[in-house]
């Protein structure tokens, strides 16, 4: 087909013969809809006159080259018009943004087509795995393989949801803080929330000697009757975090009731106006500030039957009128022998006049780092001067207690002046607030031997602690809250938290000055030993004991399920050979032989050891076992069996 004239007068160019057939030829996207438009929109324009019915991309004569993707001069020649004919009609700016806009359509369709193909061979191999996962494990119930396009869309919105999840974990949960995202989550068991704590190893070898008496402790706690707890509070043994826990951490059916801005919380009886707990944050320091075991055994006692509401705090002459009145008691009575052992005394003293029980509690510590952490705390002003070390009804005179400082307070005391002082009463603390000071004379250094008077001291603070309701350790604070909660019968509502990181290991000591710690506590070191070994051996004790306790819980439950099932099992027998004998009753002459049977073996299935042993332990009469000779040996070898495989 031939150029037409109109077109030829337009190009300037002679017209000529057309010279071959012309060839039909695609170009795919070489004339877009937009380019045609534009060429078209132009009066008396080549475009306009030559619009024909051929299919789109394709074109006749000099239009049938493709078009290349640089863009093109313009040009008034036939050459550049042969060229691209289209292009030449527009300016050089539009044919421009014309070359540009193609190839970003190009490049987005490339990116989609890839995208699409990729999620596509994606689906496809996890459609094939899934496929493979199920087809093992439901066998023909599953069909994954014959998965419609509407399955294939699922699967890959859940992929998509999937990676979509991880990524958003990562940016809140980054690195490995996340536990979700460690390996060991998945990987590890679970660890023994009551494992060492103090970095120690796991195996404990005990090396003291204790009874079954001293091990085991389970307090029949009455919170509702008359019961007390008495808490004597070390300074410097985290103390104050125990205190917290006792009045605001433990599930009660009527909680401590702890107000803002108030150090003291009001823990009532339920139903009643008394206090269940005698501590620093129930009822105040009612004792004196820090009263050791000689003042509260003397001093609880005549506050709770001299006012049943321990809220309101006694003056200083009531609590010297109160402990007077007590120390005049305690001489009146025989036992006035001072090297005496203390268990006796101490019992006696665990039971007031109106009938309420004490049970008195404490925390310890190493006392290296008790040494330290009080040294800090003095360092920062604290010289607790409101402690009255009341003892046989009087405080210590200056003579038999000196001051270690002159001033208002030791503030800024260097470490060194703190261990020379010898009236240091952070020395052997733990010991001295422990043991019971009347039976040295209290704080007179004359009235026996100082060797003499340590082993008295230390003997008397390990019996002491040895006969409390409970002692937990510093160092140990899982430990402390299992061993609280299996003695009182309570549970707390968080666990324990354990800090390794404290003023006292932030003190950078040498061997020499640790030494030198150790020596001036030697007592508080040997009683921390017995402690620690004590405490340990209590924790595995009654780890043990749970453990036998769910063992026989467990055994009780599969007897008693197994007796079940024999009873429905011969009961169901028995009913069916009743119906037989309804119809045919000459067949068994002895119908009550299946019943006896069945409660004979239910019984023995049912009962206890120690119940098996007493009844086969009973002897029979002869009568008996004439009557039931023929049904007792099938029980017994039945039994016997039973017996045999568990």
């Amino acid at each position: 087909m031939a150029l037409p004239a109109c077109a030829a007068r337009a190009l300037g160019q002679p017209l000529q013969p057309e010279r071959r057939a012309p060839a039909r030829t695609t170009c795919p996207r070489r004339h877009s809809r937009v380019e045609a438009e534009l060429a078209e929109s132009r009066p008396g324009s080549v475009a306009a006159s030559v619009r024909a019915g051929s299919p789109r991309g394709v074109s006749h004569g000099f239009n049938s080259r493709p078009l290349r993707d640089e863009p093109l001069k313009a040009s008034s020649s036939l050459t550049g018009a042969e060229r691209a004919p289209l292009f030449a009609l527009l300016s050089r700016g539009r044919r421009r943004r014309m070359h540009d806009l193609r190839r970003r359509w190009d490049l987005g369709s490339l990116c989609r087509a890839l995208l699409t193909r990729g999620l596509a061979a994606l689906g496809h191999s996890l459609k094939h795995v899934l496929g493979a996962i199920f087809s093992r494990i439901f066998g023909p119930l599953a069909s994954v393989g014959n998965m419609d396009e509407k399955s294939n869309k699922l699967l890959l919105a859940l992929v998509m949801l999937f990676l979509f999840a991880v990524i958003v974990l990562q940016y809140v949960c980054p690195g490995t803080e996340c536990q979700l995202l460690r390996l060991q989550a998945f990987s590890s068991p679970v660890p023994d929330p009551y494992r060492s704590e103090d970095e120690s190893s796991v195996r404990f070898v005990p090396r003291y000697n204790f009874t079954r008496g001293d091990l085991l402790r389970k307090v029949d706690f009455d919170i509702k009757g008359d019961d007390l707890i008495v808490f004597l509070h070390i300074q410097k043994t985290g103390g104050t975090t125990f205190g917290r826990h006792l009045v605001r951490n433990i599930q009660l059916e009527q909680p401590c009731e702890c107000r803002v801005g108030q150090k003291k919380c009001t823990c009532h009886r339920p139903g009643k106006r008394e206090t269940w707990l005698f501590s620093r944050f129930s009822t105040g320091w009612s004792c004196g500030l820090h009263a050791d075991w000689t003042e509260l055994t003397s001093c609880v006692p005549s506050v709770v039957d001299g006012k049943r509401d321990a809220r309101l705090r006694p003056s200083r002459w009531r609590i010297f009128q109160i402990l007077d009145a007590a120390s005049k008691d305690r001489r009146g009575s025989p036992n006035t022998n001072p090297g005496a052992n203390s268990p006796s005394s101490s019992k006696a003293r665990n039971t007031s006049k109106s009938g309420k029980n004490f049970h008195y509690i404490t925390i310890l510590r190493d006392p290296v780092s008790r040494y330290l952490s009080e040294w800090r705390h003095v360092q920062r002003g604290a010289t607790w001067k409101a402690s009255l070390h009341v003892c046989d009804g009087r405080p210590p005179t200056s003579e038999e207690l000196p001051s270690c400082y002159t001033g208002d307070d030791w503030s800024g005391c260097p470490l060194k002046e703190f261990m020379d002082c010898p009236y240091n009463l952070a020395n052997n603390r733990q010991v001295r607030m422990l043991s019971d000071l009347t039976l040295v004379g209290c704080y007179n250094l004359s009235v026996m031997p100082e060797k003499q008077r340590n082993k008295v001291l230390l003997e008397s603070a390990k019996s002491n602690l040895k006969h409390m309701a409970f002692f937990g350790l510093t160092e140990f604070q899982r430990k402390t809250q299992y061993l609280f909660e299996k003695t009182f019968n309570m549970n707390f509502i968080s666990p324990f938290t354990q800090y390794n990181t404290t003023r006292a290991s932030s003190v950078e000591i040498n061997e020499e000055i640790q030494k030198r710690i150790e020596g001036l506590n030697f007592l508080d070191m040997e009683l921390y030993s017995y402690a620690k070994d004590l405490f340990l051996q209590r924790y595995q004790f009654m780890r043990q004991k749970e453990h036998q306790e769910a063992r026989r819980k467990r055994q009780e439950q599969r007897k008693f399920l197994k007796g079940r099932f024999f009873q429905t099992r011969f009961q169901s027998q028995s009913q069916s050979q009743g119906q037989g004998q309804g119809q045919n009753p000459s067949q068994n002459p002895n119908p009550n032989a299946n019943q006896n049977l069945t409660q004979n073996l239910i019984q023995n299935l049912t009962q206890s050891p120690s119940q098996k042993e007493n009844r086969e332990n009973q002897k029979q009469s002869p009568g008996q076992e004439q009557n039931d000779g023929n049904t007792s040996n099938g029980t017994n070898d039945y039994i016997g069996s039973v017996e045999k495989w568990r």
